[in-house]
């Protein structure tokens, strides 16, 4: 008996073409024998160590901020919570420049905030390493919201019951019952939101600038060699970035990425 092609079969293969011809494109357009040298530029690696930086220290600060949000939205019913959560998912729907933009009116030295930071503490955000921070924050965070606020809620309640009655503290029970048990969807969030930090470009370039040594990440080099008129190392720094982002893809596996 012959089995019958399933209908979604056509599009499940034109999404599939749609989705890796360009990675394959990029692959097969790579000038692999430059690659050393493109990687042995100072401003290549500067580039990279500072994409390293910005990322890893914007995806603790989603934690940081991050985890009580999304306890918040999870676990407690208050007058405004469904804003709350929409004005969290924000940067996930809003073009990454209008960020930016909002991030200048809100951290410049004449935002809503930024003038007092500067006038009283000195401290000025836009177009320092700390601004990138800043940008690529804006832009991770809602990932790991959107997976622990999933994991609060799913969580049941009676672990944490138990842990109550032996006289555990709230903040023992949050660390040493609610982490654990929802792990999976931490990893999974913390490494989604890190990757998204890490191929941050447009409110970075609009809120940080684009200053070598201080701002200057993968992303913004790549435009930069592009916009010169390299394009073998506009590639070269193209094919890191995607080999990390299938890096963190592989490391998660289904047991995590199930966990979203």
């Amino acid at each position: 008996m012959r089995r019958r092609i399933p209908i979604a079969a056509p599009l499940a293969a034109l999404t599939g073409m749609l989705l890796v011809l360009p990675v394959v494109g990029l692959l097969w357009r790579a000038p692999w024998s430059t690659v050393g040298d493109v990687l042995a530029d100072d401003g290549a690696r500067t580039a990279l160590r500072l994409s390293l930086q910005v990322s890893l220290l914007a995806t603790i600060a989603s934690l940081v901020l991050g985890l009580p949000l999304a306890w918040v939205l999870a676990r407690h019913e208050f007058p405004g919570r469904r804003l709350l959560r929409a004005l969290a998912l924000v940067p996930l729907v809003l073009p990454p420049v209008v960020g930016g933009v909002a991030l200048l009116l809100a951290f410049g030295r004449r935002g809503l905030v930024g003038g007092v930071l500067d006038d009283w503490f000195g401290v000025t955000l836009p177009f320092t390493t700390a601004g990138a921070v800043v940008a690529a924050t804006f832009v991770a965070l809602p990932f790991l919201v959107v997976s622990m606020e999933a994991a609060f809620r799913n969580l049941d309640p009676r672990y944490e019951d138990a842990a109550r009655t032996l006289g555990a503290r709230p903040v023992a029970r949050f660390v040493r019952v609610v982490v654990p048990l929802t792990w999976p969807s931490l990893a999974a969030g913390a490494a989604l939101a890190w990757a998204r930090a890490l191929g941050e470009f447009g409110a970075t370039i609009t809120f940080a600038g684009n200053a070598p040594g201080r701002t200057t990440t993968v992303p913004l080099a790549v435009y930069l060699t592009l916009e010169s008129g390299d394009l073998d190392g506009a590639i070269v720094l193209s094919v890191v970035l995607l080999a990390v982002s299938v890096g963190v893809l592989v490391a998660l596996r289904d047991r995590w990425l199930g966990a979203l």
